[in-house]
């Protein structure tokens, strides 16, 4: 592919939310003003369901763009965890949590592209982002002596993020199981 086809109007949006990271990061760190800091993860956030709509609907869809989206999804979602808990919003078991399952999605993600199939992301997958964004959004919000909260506003996230890392496992597994009895 030329990078003329790669200079499309969804990775143009993706790569402004990678560069925007970094300023979402400091301004978590420094205490910036926090609506200000809610507006730069609200418009990363919403940059990210734009970009996949104009990528789908008027066909702008490249092979830069299945890399680059997801990886600066993940690398926002960490970073603003991680943020969160540094600045003490957010207990460690979030951050780690969402660390290992990226983890066990990207090494299930590179032994299925070895076998090439590719397994779409699924509307339980969305929904965990969609909760995920929302309770972060509240931590913007949520006073430091409240930040205990943050334990229970979780929860929901975590669990339809473990419930859609579960569905994505029979997923791989059925995968797997039609690939051998094609082999045989």
């Amino acid at each position: 592919m030329t990078w003329k086809k790669q200079l499309t109007v969804p990775n143009i949006l993706t790569t402004l939310r990678l560069l925007a990271i970094p300023v979402m990061a400091w301004c978590i760190y420094s205490d910036y003003n926090r609506y200000y800091t809610f507006v730069i993860f609200a418009a990363i956030w919403l940059t990210d369901c734009i970009d996949g709509y104009v990528a789908r609907h008027f066909n702008q869809v490249s092979d830069l763009g299945k890399v680059l989206d997801p990886l600066v999804d993940k690398l926002f979602q960490l970073t603003t965890a991680t943020m969160m808990f540094v600045v003490g919003k957010l207990p460690l078991w979030v951050p780690i949590f969402m660390f290992a399952k990226e983890v066990v999605m990207i090494v299930g993600g590179a032994i299925l592209w070895h076998r090439r199939t590719v397994v779409n992301s699924q509307w339980f997958g969305k929904l965990a982002t969609v909760l995920f964004a929302a309770a972060f959004a509240s931590l913007f919000f949520l006073p430091h002596e409240k930040s205990y909260l943050s334990n229970y506003i979780f929860v929901v996230p975590i669990a339809a993020s473990a419930l859609a890392l579960v569905k994505y496992a029979f997923f791989y597994l059925d995968s797997i199981w039609r690939h051998r009895a094609k082999d045989s």
